[in-house]
């Protein structure tokens, strides 16, 4: 049993829209990731609320409002009254297409992240969990890469009210593109990927030398990755890496994107990770004991997306679980083995030698020498938290979930024979 609040974020509807027949982003993989925490009863051991849709104003703290604002009015149907210049300038098309529901989409996942942030910076949790989150490629006035919202940049500028250093670490196999951007030039925030790099592999950044600006130099950190890295030349890599960043930076709080697109066998991936190799990166982070943030983001083998983050929600909340996956509602989207731990690794060389690695390591290693340790922050007026500035008198209502009532009574932990837990915002006028 974990000794630390964890606060589990998730909207029953969020996995009920739909990019386009052919298109690898499927947003369905979170209704199959929380049915499987819903029946390995992951549930139990954590505060699992459904998060409050973000609004305008929580979406333009980063996004631009003409953005914003065409996001709030295109549809299908409507569309047709934009020209090709105007949908081309905040980058839609193929790989990001209008949808229907495209707007709710996008506050429902960044609500999420919002939210989590509040819990943590009122220290009402130890671990918040988003999994519909990490959608790291939208950047302030345009989408990219299936990403619209950027949830990872809000939840860390509502971070950035109550810590000093937040710590930012993805492990998706693309490289964290925007949210380097959004903190490329301030040190309080540092940024570091572990991603494929060369070949023209989208989005085509995070090279070694890409550490940052002004005051922000030497704040970005880069691991670039070459295909069918596994998992231990994975961790040869990231566990040193991060570790010298633990010392240098010293953050208050992490924010980790565990991208499941760096799994063997990933429709879009080219790494091959196992899921106790990616599941060992979320310990041996949980491990400096730090608030941490943990989202979601790429993985396009929807099956194998469920089985990762579920096996990484058991691995926060400090829980053993069989490798024989429960009966549930998709079960047999799990065939042919229905396992948690099947065989994902892909026969493809691996093509990070031990030297490359080394190289790499060592440049990584040399850039973070150079950070001033522990930058301080001038003391100054905390901004209200986003969620204080709405309304909060309606206490807002969730529907049953798979015949699990919700808990009404506002005190207490989670009931375990219940499945939301009340999320009291009485004192929100407070903060």
């Amino acid at each position: 049993m974990s000794n630390k609040t964890v606060a589990y974020f998730y909207d029953p509807n969020v996995g009920n829209f739909h990019f386009g027949a052919n298109h690898p982003m499927k947003p369905h993989r979170l209704a199959l990731t929380h049915n499987l925490i819903l029946h390995y009863g992951l549930y139990k051991k954590m505060q699992v609320y459904r998060p409050r849709a973000a609004t305008v104003e929580d979406l333009t703290s980063f996004h631009s409002d003409d953005y914003i604002n065409f996001l709030s009015r295109v549809s299908p149907e409507t569309v047709f009254k934009w020209n090709d210049a105007f949908l081309q300038r905040f980058n839609i098309g193929e790989d990001c297409p209008i949808f229907d529901g495209l707007f709710e989409f996008c506050k429902l996942y960044s609500g999420g992240s919002v939210e989590a942030a509040h819990k943590l910076n009122q220290q009402q949790c130890d671990i918040a969990i988003n999994w519909s989150g990490g959608l790291h490629h939208a950047r302030k006035d345009e989408a990219a890469g299936f990403c619209y919202i950027n949830d990872i940049v809000m939840g860390v500028l509502e971070m950035l009210k109550y810590y000093s250093r937040v710590l930012y670490i993805d492990i998706d196999v693309h490289h964290g593109d925007a949210v380097q951007e959004a903190f490329y030039s301030t040190d309080r925030v540092m940024t570091v990927s572990f991603h494929k790099y060369g070949n023209q592999f989208f989005p085509g950044t995070g090279a070694i030398d890409e550490t940052g600006v002004k005051r922000g130099k030497h704040y970005s950190v880069n691991v670039p990755l070459q295909d069918g890295i596994d998992d231990t030349s994975y961790h040869t890599v990231f566990k040193p890496v991060i570790e010298k960043v633990m010392e240098f930076y010293r953050p208050e709080a992490i924010v980790l994107q565990c991208g499941a697109d760096s799994l063997g066998c990933d429709r879009l991936g080219c790494f091959n990770l196992s899921l106790r190799g990616h599941g060992e990166c979320v310990k041996f982070v949980k491990a400096f004991n730090l608030p941490t943030m943990v989202l979601g983001g790429g993985g396009y083998t929807v099956k194998n997306v469920a089985r990762c983050w579920t096996y990484e929600t058991s691995l926060i909340v400090d829980t053993e679980i069989s490798n024989e996956l429960p009966f549930n509602d998709y079960f047999e989207y799990f065939a042919p083995d229905f396992q948690l731990h099947p065989d994902i690794q892909t026969p493809y060389p691996n093509m990070n030698t031990k030297a490359y690695l080394d190289n790499i390591k060592a440049k990584v290693l040399e850039n973070l020498r150079n950070l001033a340790h522990a930058p301080s922050v001038q003391m100054h007026e905390v901004p209200p938290d986003l969620l204080a500035t709405q309304d909060t008198d309606d206490e807002h209502e969730d529907p049953d979930v798979s015949g699990i009532q919700k808990d009404r009574d506002l005190q207490p932990p989670i009931d375990h024979d219940d499945f939301y837990h009340d999320d009291p915002f009485d004192d929100m006028s407070e903060v």
